[in-house]
C-alpha cells in the first residue's frame, strides 16, 4: 500500500537550503522543511533523470516493498539506493512521474 509521501515541483531558480546531489545533477530541498511537504527541483544539464521527471510535477509515494510495488508498472527509472535507509524509484502512471520510495 502507497502512503503519500511528498510532491516534487521543477523550478528554474535554485531555492534557498537547496543541497545539490551530483548522482542525480539536481539541486533539491528538504521536505522537512516545508509545511506543505514541497520539494524543490532544479536539474542541471546532464542529468541522469528521464525527461517527464525533470520536466512534470511528481508525487512520491513510500511503499513496504520496492519489489512488490514495481511489478508490472511503467518504470522509468529504475531502483537507485540512495543510503543505507533509502531506495527510489519512478513510474509513470496517468502520464505524470510517480516516485517510489522504500525507507528502511
Amino acid at each position: 500500500m502507497r502512503t503519500f509521501h511528498h510532491v516534487g515541483i521543477i523550478t528554474n531558480e535554485k531555492k534557498e537550503g537547496a543541497m545539490y546531489n551530483d548522482v542525480l545533477s539536481v539541486w533539491l530541498t528538504d521536505i522537512g522543511q516545508s509545511p506543505n511537504s514541497i520539494e524543490w527541483l532544479k536539474f542541471e544539464e546532464g542529468s541522469c533523470m528521464p525527461e517527464l521527471v525533470q520536466t512534470q510535477t511528481h508525487l512520491a509515494y513510500t511503499v513496504p516493498s520496492m519489489e512488490e510495488e514495481l511489478k508490472g508498472k511503467k518504470v522509468i527509472f529504475p531502483p537507485l539506493v540512495c543510503n543505507e535507509h533509502l531506495t527510489i524509484a519512478f513510474i509513470e502512471e496517468e502520464g505524470i512521474p510517480l516516485e517510489i520510495m522504500e525507507l528502511k
